[in-house]
């Protein structure tokens, strides 16, 4: 763990009887403006508590928020025209899907429609780009993953921003409200689900979200349905899961996508982002049947595979981006927020990688084909699961990426039911950028950087999803 540090927005701590009063109303503020969330622990749908979050906004250095934000538009743009080279995403995920299940399901749907022919041409990708700060010589962001499905928290990261802005005008720091940045990750999104519907150009049509069979993150998730409503009274929206629409939906005669008495515009996939949540053939053939549609998908097949790790690991070896990016100024942009990622295929480049690991575990992280958190394995468990793997094509599945060092700073965490939440803590934050793209092989219809998200996670802690328990949701204060 990195020893740098960066100052909390305020004077830490607060005194007893401040932070007593103010974490009162911190959750009643939040409960009140709908920043919550179902317990996954007691699961009762007419109940929600506040969601997971820091007290106060976390310090995060300006001109490295702002590098960030400059190169969301182009990492939209890198990914819509990955999702299109076939080639590429057959020649990169080509051992992958040889040892990984769930990604060969999934290009094995893409091959199909493939085969068969895009019915639709447009993809509209909601995307987040996620970083750490690195604290070595200076302090930089890196780029830990790009999100190409179910990009989360931007309904709930729009009202924590309000949250803090409220917070230091409590605590009588208005005058350091101006170091909040405007976040609108909310209507930017929404914006690209209603130019989709539009560019449908069906009336009647509706946008499916495509949801659990549980849904945990409920209020994120209906903030989005709202805005929809807000910007567009004529869009009606459809809540469905994998297992019921392999019951409900079908294809028209000019293969639209059809669900009851509906036409369905755009697929927005909430769900479908790990191998739970197939739980039999039938959600696959769910999968299947709505690639093979009209319907404008969020993603679409080709989009997820472009969001996979294996991808981006590729992209981070040399010349790779140059493919995509035919400026070199721009490739540089990009290059300059990656950090190492390596292969762990059976040649001269995966032996390496193998070896480093097995040396030196500390200093990377493996990680696999997943999305949603609590997959990535740290430290001296690296060098066991390489000796584990190190003679099996199940390495060929996971990537290995440098340990990122991120500066600490201390903080409140606010949890439901946490009786410890009057204490300090160190922290480290990740950063999201969100963006919004449509486009085809040769058209963008649509692309801009529209939003953030902060959560931090305690500075011992290894993963840090905000549903898993471990996250918690937060705001950037931008600083020098």
């Amino acid at each position: 763990m990195s020893s740098a540090r960066l100052n909390p927005c305020i004077r830490l701590p607060l005194s007893p009887e401040v932070l007593e009063e103010i974490t009162s109303k911190a959750k009643d503020w939040l409960v009140m403006h709908g920043a919550c969330m179902r317990s996954k622990h007691q699961l009762n749908t007419d109940e929600v508590h506040h969601a997971p979050f820091v007290l106060l906004p976390t310090s995060f250095p300006r001109d490295e928020f702002k590098k960030a934000i400059e190169v969301q538009e182009i990492i939209n743009e890198l990914m819509n025209t990955v999702a299109h080279d076939h080639e590429f995403l057959t020649a990169t995920l080509k051992s992958t899907i040889e040892v990984d299940d769930f990604t060969a399901k999934l290009f094995e749907i893409y091959q199909t429609v493939l085969r068969e022919g895009f019915e639709q041409k447009l993809s509209l990708g909601l995307i987040r780009s996620d970083y750490l700060l690195h604290s070595l010589e200076d302090t930089t962001i890196k780029q830990v993953e790009v999100n190409t499905i179910a990009s989360s928290f931007a309904g709930i990261a729009t009202c924590i921003t309000d949250y803090h802005r409220y917070i230091l005008q409590e605590l009588d720091h208005e005058s350091q409200l101006k170091n909040i940045p405007e976040n609108n990750a909310l209507s930017g999104l929404c914006d690209g689900l209603v130019r989709a519907w539009e560019l449908y150009n069906v009336e009647s049509a509706v946008i499916l979200f495509v949801v659990e069979d549980t849904t945990l993150n409920i209020c994120d998730q209906r903030f989005h349905e709202f805005e929809i409503r807000k910007k567009n009274s004529k869009i009606k929206i459809l809540r469905k899961s994998l297992g019921e629409l392999a019951s409900e939906a079908r294809l028209g005669q000019v293969r639209d996508l059809i669900v009851g008495d509906f036409t369905v515009a755009v697929v927005y996939f909430r769900s479908g982002y790990e191998p739970a949540q197939y739980p039999t053939q039938k959600e696959w053939e769910a999968r299947l049947l709505i690639e093979k549609s009209s319907a404008i998908k969020c993603p679409s097949i080709h989009y997820h595979l472009a969001g996979t790790k294996k991808v981006q690991q590729e992209l981070a070896t040399p010349g790779a981006l140059e493919r995509f990016l035919k400026d070199q100024s721009i490739s540089e942009k990009i290059r300059n927020v990656f950090t190492g990622l390596y292969s762990l295929d059976f040649n001269m480049e995966g032996e390496k990688a193998v070896e480093m690991g097995l040396k030196d575990p500390n200093k990377y992280v493996l990680k696999p084909q997943r999305e949603g958190g609590g997959n990535n394995v740290y430290g001296e468990a690296v060098r066991q699961k390489l000796e584990v793997m190190k003679d099996s094509k199940e390495r060929t599945a996971w990537i290995l990426m440098d340990c990122i060092r991120p500066p600490l700073q201390e903080t409140y965490i606010i949890r439901p039911g946490n009786p410890n939440e009057a204490e300090l803590q160190d922290v480290i934050t990740e950063l999201g950028i969100y963006g919004v793209i449509i486009g085809s092989s040769n058209t963008i219809k649509m692309n801009k950087q529209v939003g953030h998200l902060l959560r931090s996670k305690p500075a011992s802690a290894n993963e840090g999803g905000v549903v898993m328990g471990v996250g918690a949701l937060d705001s950037p204060y931008l600083i020098s």
